[in-house]
């Protein structure tokens, strides 16, 4: 590529993340005319809109969307790198302390615990799980996972997963002897077992975009006979047959691709941005954190965006 873009698409990522000239120009240290010039060329090199703006409100275009999502990841990655080569290469170690809800922990650390322990030998791991919004620093921890969306602006955190999907599915015994659902609607007429909130006590709702891309998204709240806090407990009971369940497509992806589960609704999911690794400050990193990450940044790497099988 022309490496003369990557200033302006570092300020395009600024521009985007806060929706606002301002807020961005006082993050990169450079006015607001620099920066709406530098959008404007950018918009003129790719020959397309990226934002659209007016003198109250801004939001992305669809392809300034896309270009946002490959765009985050990629640069935090590249920041994670420099950082490495000019941070003093101090050894980590000492007690690292990680706030986590139970399913990222479950999907994304502990299938790779011994591999980062015996890596670091002088680290001692400790998670903290939590499935509610954690105040990291109150709780005397060292970082914190959760789901890009429900981070607030001023967090530091990165992508440590792909975008991910919510997908429904059952196994094929169960959709042998109940027909496939064709609309969210539709899902009245299944057992779909439900997820209660630990922290919260809630029930989770299943949450669907248009598949006509109309704009009109769907709500509905799972009613059946198998209510839990526990969503490994919840798989265990679709794999019996016992009925449908919503989860994250990364907690779902081995039992699709064995063939023992199979999803429906495909065209009713949209990504949405995966968990994120957040901490306190950018300044001044402990080596032991800055393991963890890049630890965590390694293995998103490695995951698999291929879709889930089986679609319906």
């Amino acid at each position: 590529m022309d490496p003369s873009l990557l200033p302006s698409l570092a300020m395009f990522v600024q521009i985007a993340h806060h929706l606002s000239f301002t807020k961005a120009a006082l993050e990169l240290r450079v006015s607001r005319a620099a920066l709406s010039q530098s959008l404007k060329l950018l918009e003129q090199r790719l020959n397309v809109r990226l934002l659209n703006r007016t003198t109250r409100d801004m939001s992305l275009t669809e392809e300034g969307q896309r270009l946002l999502s490959t765009l985050a990841p990629a640069l935090a990655s590249i920041e994670l790198a420099v950082r490495s080569v000019n941070e003093a290469q101090d050894e980590p170690a000492g007690l690292l302390r990680v706030n986590t809800p139970r399913v990222a922990a479950k999907l994304l650390i502990e299938p790779h615990v011994g591999e980062f322990l015996s890596r670091y030998p002088g680290l001692r791991l400790e998670l903290v799980m939590d499935d509610g919004f954690a105040n990291i620093v109150a709780d005397g921890c060292d970082a914190g996972i959760r789901l890009g969306e429900s981070l607030a602006e001023h967090m530091v955190a990165v992508p440590i997963t792909p975008r991910i999907e919510m997908i429904v599915a059952g196994s094929p015994d169960y959709l042998k002897h109940h027909p496939a659902p064709q609309k969210p609607a539709e899902l009245v007429q299944h057992n779909c077992l439900s997820y209660r909130n630990a922290t919260s006590g809630s029930i989770y709702h299943w949450e669907f975009v248009s598949a006509e891309g109309d704009g009109h998204d769907f709500v509905f709240e799972p009613k059946g006979s198998l209510t839990t806090n526990d969503d490994e407990g919840m798989i265990r009971a679709a794999l019996q047959g016992v009925g449908l369940i919503q989860h994250m497509d990364i907690a779902l992806r081995e039992h699709c691709a064995a063939g023992s589960l199979q999803r429906v609704l495909q065209d009713w999911s949209k990504p949405f941005p995966g968990f994120y690794l957040y901490v306190p400050t950018r300044e001044q990193m402990p080596a032991k954190v800055r393991a963890f990450l890049n630890f965590l940044v390694e293995k998103r790497q490695q995951m698999t965006r291929e879709p889930v099988a089986n679609g319906q």
